[in-house]
């Protein structure tokens, strides 16, 4: 599987069939080959991914409480950030590159028992 970062920034008010509209116009991708498409807003507190298998479209959000997402670099040639899934990972957990160094990130309440 493929994971694509939509360049730019992206109106988080989109729903699937927008974010699927962006992926064909903007990256010039077809959603419906399964590969994982990437959008962030424009204070880079809020992800999300679109992504097809079978029997439908997935959509996946994310939004942070603090810190901001890292973004990779930018490949101009597929007109996207090209990403592998542990490139994703270490962006939505705000790991750096080195793995003891992590972006600033809300704790999830859990109570311990």
């Amino acid at each position: 599987m493929r994971y694509f970062l939509c360049p730019g920034k992206t109106d988080m008010r989109k729903g699937m069939n927008s974010l699927c509209g962006v992926v064909q116009n903007q990256m010039g991708y077809d959603v419906r080959m399964g590969d994982c498409f990437i959008f962030i807003n424009r204070t880079r507190t809020t992800m999300k991914i679109l992504h097809a298998e079978d029997g439908g479209l997935v959509l996946y959000m994310k939004r942070l409480e603090e810190g901001t997402f890292r973004l990779p670099g930018y490949d101009k040639e597929s007109r996207s950030y090209p990403m592998s899934w542990a490139d994703l990972v270490m962006m939505v957990e705000g790991i750096q590159d080195d793995p003891n160094t992590r972006l600033k990130r809300l704790k999830a309440f859990r109570n311990h028992q």
